[in-house]
């Protein structure tokens, strides 16, 4: 499919008019209805519908502008970015990060980026995981940070560490002073959890454990929010779950955090930005960060529950 075919669609969709595409485009009319025409035969279905009264896009057509914009827009930017890289590399990553990867990997990553390519901005967001991956998708970030690596084929990914999920609760909590609880008796005190979509990785280690162990999990809140999670753990007699890395900072919350065992359920930390999608900014980041590396999750409250990646 030839990308002048694209360019002359769109034009064709936003102005709904042969005659003013074509200027638009400066083509002669006959040309332009001619690539739309090898467009469609290649596509196999009618994305505009013309009569001598009106142009209007099909319901073929109205999906097919969506994508053909997404392609055409990522090749103008990765035209600015080439430009911006012949003047010295310049430009702003957007990107998303979780908890682990804001402490143990952006920093040195920003460094090294700021050491290697001053000219080169980082724009990052914290979510969890979910929602950075719908963000990669939508082109809204760049680069991500999540937990496992993520299913869509359109994302790339490298494994960066592994560390492990472990109960935080309030220090009044009867499990508050105990050296470690076992997944098997997570069914007998209940506990908060957030939905599936915000975490999948995380969600399924906690789950597929519970079930390896004989157990179920006994969910008496729902709360998406990492915060707020500490918030209601604060103020409730439930346990939550959080990383190690997270764990490590729970007391600031007032929480008291309680390492997980049998099994000990553990979570991939990944890197992941869109296949294909890359500019030379994205790759000055990605450079930086496989420089800065390797990286382990080593903090000395939880050392024993994180392995080396």
């Amino acid at each position: 499919m030839e990308f002048r075919y694209l360019v002359s669609f769109l034009a064709i969709a936003e102005e709904l008019h042969f005659g003013r595409a074509a200027a638009r485009l400066h083509l002669a009319q006959p040309s332009l209805s001619q690539q739309l025409q090898r467009l469609e035969r290649e596509v196999g279905v009618e994305l505009v519908s013309r009569t001598s009264h009106e142009v209007r896009l099909t319901p073929a057509g109205v999906a097919f502008r969506a994508e053909a914009e997404r392609i055409v827009g990522q090749a103008a930017r990765a035209v600015e970015a080439a430009k911006a890289a012949a003047q010295g590399r310049s430009g702003t990553v957007n990107v998303g990060f979780n908890f682990p990867a804001g402490l143990t990997v952006l920093p040195p990553t920003l460094a090294r980026l700021t050491a290697d390519h001053p000219k080169v901005l980082a724009q990052l967001w914290e979510r969890r995981s979910g929602p950075q991956v719908e963000a990669l998708i939508q082109n809204e970030l760049d680069v991500g940070f999540v937990y496992g690596r993520p299913m869509p084929a359109q994302l790339e990914s490298r494994e960066l560490m592994t560390l492990a999920v472990v109960a935080v609760v309030a220090p009044q909590h009867p499990w508050a002073r105990r050296e470690s609880i076992s997944m098997l008796e997570l069914g007998e005190r209940p506990c908060v959890l957030f939905r599936r979509e915000q975490s999948p990785a995380m969600y399924d280690a906690i789950t597929h454990a519970a079930a390896q162990a004989g157990s179920s999990l006994n969910v008496a809140e729902e709360v998406d929010d990492p915060l707020a999670t500490g918030v209601v753990v604060s103020a409730r007699p439930l346990l939550g779950f959080c990383s190690a890395a997270r764990a490590a900072r729970a007391s600031t919350q007032g929480l008291v955090s309680v390492p997980l065992t049998g099994p000990v359920p553990r979570l991939t930390l990944h890197a992941v930005w869109r296949a294909g999608g890359t500019t030379p900014v994205i790759d000055a980041f990605l450079a930086s960060m496989a420089a800065a590396g390797p990286y382990t999750w080593r903090d000395p409250d939880v050392d024993r529950l994180s392995p080396a990646s």
